[in-house]
């Protein structure tokens, strides 16, 4: 499923894991991704995480549409080329109306380079 979507096959980012609860992806940085001070550009960041909130198994995957409605992220550091960087989201909350997820995003190192919090709502 996430490989069929352009943005990614564009960025080169791929679903590593789908669980019940959980997602991973990931993406090696590389000179497109780059940006102006060459590191990793903040919105492939941003792409990632929001991205991720998607695939747990319970949500897009098993056919419930759902759209972000919130997406905070806090950046703690950048990533270079050649790093790998898995994203993570793990659901906290499914509801009726909306779900609530946490994301991470670690580096080659498994040093941590964001956290937050993601919010979906569920379309009719």
């Amino acid at each position: 499923m996430a490989a069929g979507i352009p943005l990614l096959n564009t960025l080169g980012i791929r679903l590593v894991e789908s669980g019940e609860c959980h997602a991973v992806m990931a993406v090696v940085v590389d000179a497109r991704h780059l940006n102006y001070l060459g590191g990793a550009h903040g919105g492939l960041l941003a792409t990632l995480a929001d991205t991720v909130c998607f695939f747990p198994a319970s949500l897009l995957p098993s056919g419930l549409k759902v759209a972000t409605s919130n997406l905070n992220l806090n950046y703690i550091r950048g990533g270079q080329v050649g790093d790998r960087l898995l994203a993570r989201s793990q659901i906290l909350h499914l509801g009726r109306r909306t779900v609530s997820l946490s994301v991470t995003i670690h580096d080659s190192c498994n040093r941590l380079m964001v956290h937050g919090t993601a919010t979906l709502v569920v379309l009719a």
